[in-house]
């Protein structure tokens, strides 16, 4: 199954040409910086800036991948989705921010990439799930197949074009109102199903994974709801919260875990509590003697990858800022002890052999099939890791850099390591190169991709519902 279209979540299984530069501050209290690493980590988010660079088309768009084992100019694919075209957004903000380009070379690049967006077909106000990365047309035949597509709607991949235009705007004053014009007509009740209490299956509270616009009416629905907290779909909760379109409520009908009872990866303990008068089961599992609040399949982006941009761990330290920690180091400890492969970190990528494929941790999902490592090894799991683990994510960063040549100076690390048999994959992803890009720019300036996430809605709206977390570990 293909997580970038469908997450299968819990409910569903129940039942401006100038930078704007924020001040520097952090998530997180950050520790002393080594020199050393810092430079390392300067040079690693060069290389993976070219790597976004290379696989943004003349039309202004980040394609999905591109293949870089040969020693000739990389072609990007034919296929791009929101979440690519986001990630191509928010990485040129961090390069400029971190001084790798320039203030008017960033103006530039944004610009042609929300020009490239302003033509876009659209559906309900938001974005179809993939279009041809050259010239924008939606894709009804997949490139590499010949394959038909059916246009969809998807709630999480337009949540991460949105998060990249929102700090697009933030960072370049010019182009704010274009952007604005953009997003006036994204609203996020298209994708919500009230809460019923009647009938909390059909009426969850909760996103649905999208629709098929292609029917009369709002479109043909998902089958599921995004049911899972502790996901990446929790991106567009949150949006919809902090612009009003989504009620405050929405937040407490997510699962930590599924109710004791349901199928799932294992009986949860926890406590009922009643917050903002909804009952809430804040559940968790516990993996190696360790509490966690559990993700849907037990990968690293699902757990880490919103953190990079809204603040859960400075804003509800006890809770998110805990089972953050505690997730990392069972990802850790996973690779490094349980499976013995003297390397971690598993989160969806290319399969080193070709194709794609999702990898995680069993035991620390909730998918009872849930997502499982094999020994394939994703670079940018440890660099999500970073603000958890600094120290152990560079080692091993740089492990499978001199063990597999997993890095090199023109595009980053590649995108998957089997470290079983020593196979590298053959690409890089514009998702993952820009959670890399994000991830890196939070460590070597904290706070530059974040600002946009801080103020508004997000403070007066997200933040005192993460202050009422309270997760039961």
């Amino acid at each position: 199954m293909n997580r970038r279209r469908f997450l299968t979540a819990a409910g569903t299984a129940a039942a401006a040409g100038c930078v704007t530069v924020p001040a520097a501050r952090a998530a997180t209290p950050v520790p002393a910086r080594d020199a050393q690493d810092t430079a390392l980590l300067r040079t690693w988010f060069a290389a993976t800036y070219r790597s976004i660079t290379a696989l943004t088309t003349d039309f202004g768009l980040t394609a999905d991948k591109i293949d870089v084992s040969g020693t000739g100019t990389p072609v990007p694919s034919v296929q791009t989705s929101p979440t690519n075209i986001g990630c191509g957004l928010w990485s040129t903000v961090a390069a400029a921010g971190l001084g790798v380009i320039s203030g008017s070379t960033m103006h530039e690049r944004l610009s042609r990439t929300v020009a490239a967006v302003e033509r876009l077909e659209r559906a309900h106000g938001f974005w179809f799930n993939w279009y041809d990365a050259r010239d924008g047309s939606v894709l009804t035949t997949w490139p590499e197949s010949g394959d038909p597509v059916r246009p969809f709607l998807s709630t999480v991949d337009n949540a991460w074009l949105v998060t990249g235009l929102r700090i697009a705007a933030h960072a370049d004053p010019a182009l704010r109102p274009r952007i604005g014009a953009l997003l006036a007509d994204a609203d996020w009740s298209y994708y919500y199903t009230p809460y019923d209490p009647a009938d909390p299956v059909a009426g969850p509270g909760q996103l649905l994974g999208g629709y098929w616009p292609d029917k009369p009416g709002k479109g043909e629905p998902t089958g599921h709801h995004y049911g899972a907290l502790n996901t990446e779909p929790r991106m567009a909760s949150y949006l919809g919260i902090a612009d009003g379109s989504l009620p405050g409520e929405h937040y407490w009908h997510l699962f930590r875990t599924m109710l004791p009872g349901m199928g799932q990866e294992q009986e949860p303990e926890g406590v009922y509590a009643t917050i903002d008068g909804v009952r809430v089961w804040e559940g968790h599992y516990t993996y190696r003697g360790r509490k966690l609040v559990p993700t849907w399949g037990g990968s690293m982006f699902e757990a880490l990858m919103v953190p990079l941009f809204v603040p859960e761990p400075e804003w509800s330290p006890r809770s998110w800022g805990t089972t953050h920690l505690r997730y990392v180091r069972s990802q850790i400890e996973h690779g490094l002890d349980e499976a013995g492969y003297g390397y971690w970190g598993f989160s969806p990528a290319s399969i080193p052999e070709g194709g794609y494929r999702e990898y995680g941790v069993d035991a620390i999902g909730m998918q009872e099939d849930g997502y499982y490592s094999l020994g394939v090894v994703t670079p940018h799991a440890s660099f999500l890791a970073l603000p958890q683990a600094r120290t152990e994510a560079v080692a091993n960063l740089r492990a499978l850099d001199r063990d597999f040549g997993a890095y090199d100076d023109r595009y980053g690390f590649r995108d998957s390591v089997d470290v079983g048999n020593g196979r590298v994959s053959d690409f890089v992803l514009a998702l993952d190169q820009g959670m890399i890009a994000a991830a890196l720019a939070q460590q070597l300036r904290p706070g530059l991709l974040q600002a946009p996430f801080r103020s508004g809605g997000f403070r007066t709206r997200v933040r005192p519902l993460l202050a009422k977390e309270r997760f039961s570990i």
